[in-house]
C-alpha cells in the first residue's frame, strides 16, 4: 500500500543540502557516475536526478514589468461612437449602446 511521506520541511532541507554536497564531490572526483556511485553505496538514478534538480533554471519566465502609458485626456464629444473592427467586421458602437447586445455579437464574431 502507497503511503504519504510526512517528512518535514526540516528534513527536506537537510536532505537537499546533503545532495547539494555529494553532487559537488562527485564533480569535483572526476570519476564516472557509476564508479562514484558504488563507491559511495549510491543509486545512479539518484544521483543523476539531483544533478538535474540543480541545473534546473531557478525561473524560466522573467519578471513582468510595468510599461508606461500615455492617456490623451483631451474631451471626446459624446456624440461620437467607437469603431470595432473583427477581421472584415466592423462594428459602430455609439453611447447608449445595448451591452448584452455588443456581448453576443462580440461572441458570435470571435468564434472560428
Amino acid at each position: 500500500m502507497w503511503r504519504r511521506s510526512s517528512v518535514t520541511q526540516e528534513e527536506k532541507q537537510t536532505l537537499r543540502v546533503l545532495w547539494k554536497d555529494r553532487v559537488r564531490d562527485f564533480r569535483a572526483s572526476g570519476m564516472t557516475a557509476a564508479a562514484w556511485c558504488a563507491e559511495h553505496q549510491l543509486k545512479t538514478h539518484q544521483l543523476g536526478y539531483w544533478i538535474q534538480q540543480y541545473e534546473k533554471p531557478t525561473s524560466s519566465k522573467p519578471s513582468p514589468a510595468w510599461i508606461p502609458v500615455q492617456i490623451d485626456e483631451s474631451p471626446q464629444p459624446a456624440e461620437d461612437g467607437l469603431l470595432l473592427r473583427f477581421g472584415e467586421f466592423t462594428l459602430e458602437v455609439k453611447p447608449g449602446f445595448n451591452r448584452q447586445l455588443l456581448v453576443d455579437v462580440v461572441r458570435v464574431l470571435s468564434q472560428p
